[in-house]
């Protein structure tokens, strides 16, 4: 029995019992330590001592949590919903509401998308831009499992396609990787490759737009949000701090590659201007890491949970078991191929570190089944990507809940990662084989 898909399994199937996703890891990990025959106290061992591994990340999310709060207390936010209250609220008027929908909906993917090449901060415009917009999604009945579907395919598809910002470094990955098991590739050849896997994203997006969630959802508005007066009076002068703050966080987040200083330097400007009072200062970025630190525990526990998959050795195992009986179907074999990729994502939670794991069992097998080199980088790609939507331990999720779920209204596992899973790892392996065939 493959320990890799017994602790995958494990944590899956307690995480959709609603066990807390940090538990379902812990156990998961113990589960698949002791199949792969690592003994309890090595597997604990091997968990503890990579939980470390991620710190970092951890960090990013408690700091950018903090900026969050701090920019909640500015006149920003206010600003924000005022202004799309009016354009929302339009008595009897049913078409005027439809299309403020449609438009709230399309700036949040455009911003999404942006975050990943455009302006490159990757999940940190989520707790700065989505809590303050619930009370106007509340308003329009927008189902929230739809805006988790459009965060994500903003936080994935660029990065699969794009050669640019998160995109370039993925990109970068796939060409190193594939270099150094035998296969000479150019960037243009993976935006070749991978145009037509985006497109099973822009299918998977669109079914959930216009078929799965376009019905309206009702939410309660939370007693902040009842307390708050339709007609806010709030000082212009702290909507210029406030939108400094934020133009601060993403120069300073790219200046220094670092979310952690970019995060500093946005609250440290709020409390230098005075938008954040020094004496509430404390409590206020205390309360920021409590708000974002369900994602540092998951991202803690999941560098562990990764590191005992990764020394059980049974990854190189599933992957020859597999081999075994592809014989000379591409069909199979590419099919095999990317749900292998899926299993390992969901497993790991990150997209970018599955391509090394793969690539050096997929490259030789790729080339002994006759596949193209656009194929290969196709099956390659996309094998990395699956799983990344709807992985419980990953960014891509993560970071939606934690922008949605600020209520207490929105369930991290069956109102964001099943939703992701299944509108974009189904559409994902489908496309993905059709690439292989056909490139």
């Amino acid at each position: 029995m493959n320990a890799i898909v017994v602790a995958i399994f494990t944590m899956l199937a307690l995480s959709l019992l609603r066990v807390h996703v940090v538990v379902s890891l812990l156990v998961g990990a113990i589960i698949g330590g002791l199949v792969g025959g690592l003994g309890l106290h090595q597997t604990v061992e091997i968990f503890t001592q990579n939980v470390g591994s991620n710190a970092n990340i951890a960090l990013n999310y408690a700091l950018l949590g903090s900026f969050a709060v701090c920019l909640s207390k500015t006149a920003l936010p206010d600003a924000l919903i005022q202004g799309a209250l009016k354009v929302v609220k339009k008595d009897g008027d049913s078409k005027k509401k439809a299309y403020s929908k449609v438009l709230l909906v399309l700036v949040i993917l455009f911003v999404s998308c942006s975050s990943q090449n455009l302006i490159p901060i990757h999940i940190a415009f989520i707790p700065i831009f989505i809590p303050p917009l619930l009370k106007v999604l509340n308003e329009l009945e927008v189902d929230r499992r739809l805006i988790a579907v459009v965060i994500t395919f903003g936080l994935v598809t660029p990065y699969m396609w794009v050669p640019a910002g998160f995109g370039k470094i993925f990109h970068d990955i796939i060409q190193t990787n594939l270099r150094e098991n035998g296969m000479l590739i150019t960037s243009q050849s993976i935006v070749e490759a991978m145009t037509i896997p985006s497109l099973g994203m822009i299918v998977g997006l669109c079914v959930a737009a216009f078929i799965t969630y376009r019905k309206p959802r009702q939410y309660k508005d939370n007693q902040e949000m009842k307390d708050k007066p339709a007609e806010v009076t709030y000082s212009k002068l702290n909507v210029v701090f406030a939108t400094l703050s934020v133009i601060t966080t993403v120069v300073a987040q790219l200046l220094t590659d670092s979310m952690i200083f970019g995060a500093l330097s946005g609250v440290i400007i709020l409390i230098i201007t005075g938008c954040v009072k020094f004496s509430e200062a404390d409590k206020t970025i205390t309360d920021g890491m409590r708000m974002m630190s369900f994602i540092g525990f998951v991202m803690l526990s999941a560098a562990g949970f990764s590191a005992v998959l990764r020394e059980t050795g049974h990854i190189e195992s599933l992957v020859t078991s597999s081999t075994a009986i592809i014989g000379d179907n591409k069909i199979l074999a590419a099919t095999l191929m990317l749900i292998i990729g899926l299993l390992i994502t969901l497993g790991i939670g990150s997209s970018f570190s599955t391509i090394p794991i793969i690539a050096a069992v997929f490259v030789p097998l790729c080339m002994q089944l006759g596949f193209s080199e656009l194929a290969t980088i196709a099956l390659i790609g996309t094998a990395g990507a699956l799983g990344d939507a709807g992985s419980p331990a990953s960014d891509s999720t993560l970071g939606p809940t934690a922008g949605l779920n600020v209520d207490g209204q929105h369930n991290h596992i069956w109102d964001t990662c099943v939703p992701t899973f299944l509108h974009y790892n189904i559409p994902l392996i489908i496309f993905g084989v059709i690439a292989a065939i056909t490139l």
